[in-house]
């Protein structure tokens, strides 16, 4: 054991920089051979020159945490509608949450941790405001519907920029695991899957933390089987899952829980949907239908008065349309903005 005062060896040697080659080949000698690789991106639309210091994934994960969809996830809803009290998850928070728990998992797979985190930085840049009730009007009311999975890779491709250019031009990886981290597509990369798999743990669990601090359930109204096979505490069911998905996916083509938790935890998902996403104290009928009257009303007002866009959607307009335009702009909308949008446009001023 060294003794006080001694000094290590490293503490005296002289490291050289770490650049995108040193970490391209640190990704080949530790990580699986299932591992994306930096290096083997299938690229991105527009070719760039290459950063001396980050690898392609990296570069992506920076763009999307420097992007404004980004920022705005801190102020659009998760599940509750206008919480009272600091401690309820926003999307921002819930994004934070899978980014974490991917990159534990990818670790310990051996997989590429900066492929996962950008897909589970990225996959809910797309989400309207006042969550699913939000995705949901836009899909009644927008031609051709709305996916917020499908958004986000919009946002990525096309409402955001990166250098002047429309599009963050993010690589394939990246905008793969995005598209399809819900629905019934599969990512090609076994990062995006893990991404997948992740976001549904992460909110189940922590929209049962959200419901049980609300007194909307209590402890003794989660399912008891559930609670038996995978734990009675937040960060108990979080373990057991994330070893489990470890265990199960270890030397595997493919990213998926065992037959038995994969079956409690949707049943626990069941239940949450029968209880808590539907529950009339989560979301009372008369603040839905104010959802549904700010979102329909905005949609409208843009489709009526395109004038009315902001200076920067005026060529989305114009190569999209704008009924697309008005799309885009509503899904961006925090929940706050969108409130203050519809107060400015619809409500006479001597009624604030």
């Amino acid at each position: 054991m060294r003794q006080s005062g001694e000094k290590a060896d490293s503490d005296t040697r002289e490291y050289e920089m770490i650049d995108r080659i040193t970490l391209e080949q640190r990704e080949y000698e530790i990580l699986s051979p299932r591992a994306a690789k930096s290096a083997e991106t299938k690229g991105r639309a527009r070719e760039e020159e290459k950063c001396r210091l980050r690898t392609e994934f990296q570069r992506d994960r920076d763009r999307i945490i420097h992007s404004k969809a980004f920022r705005r996830l801190m102020h659009k809803t998760q599940v509750f509608l206008a919480p009272e009290g600091d401690h309820f998850r926003t999307r921002l928070t819930h994004t934070l949450e899978v980014a974490q728990i991917s990159r534990t998992v990818a670790r310990a797979l051996a997989l590429n941790e900066d492929l996962t985190e950008a897909i589970a930085l990225g996959h809910d840049l797309g989400h309207t405001p006042f969550g699913h009730n939000g995705e949901m009007v836009l899909n009644e009311i927008h031609e051709g519907g709305f996916r917020h999975n499908v958004q986000s890779l919009r946002v990525v491709d096309v409402l955001e920029e990166h250098d002047g250019k429309r599009g963050m031009n993010l690589t394939a990886e990246v905008r793969d695991g995005i598209l399809n981290h819900t629905g019934s597509g599969v990512p090609f990369t076994l990062e995006g899957q893990i991404v997948k798999i992740c976001d549904r743990i992460a909110y189940i669990n922590h929209d049962i933390d959200d419901a049980l601090r609300s007194g909307v359930i209590s402890d003794d109204d989660l399912p008891a089987e559930c609670i038996e096979q995978l734990g009675s505490r937040h960060s108990t069911r979080i373990d057991t899952l994330v070893k489990d998905l470890i265990e199960n996916s270890d030397g595997k083509d493919s990213v998926q829980l065992s037959e038995n938790r994969a079956f409690y935890m949707n049943k626990l998902r069941e239940f949450m949907f029968a209880n808590v996403y539907h529950n009339k104290r989560v979301k009372r009928d008369e603040d839905v239908e104010k959802v549904r009257n700010i979102i329909t009303s905005l949609y409208d007002y843009y489709v009526e008065n395109p004038d009315r866009l902001p200076p920067i959607m005026e060529d989305i307009e114009s190569e999209y349309g704008i009924k697309e335009a008005a799309k885009d702009h509503v899904a961006a909308m925090t929940d706050r903005y969108a409130i203050n949008m519809y107060s400015e446009k619809f409500v006479p001023k001597g009624w604030k």
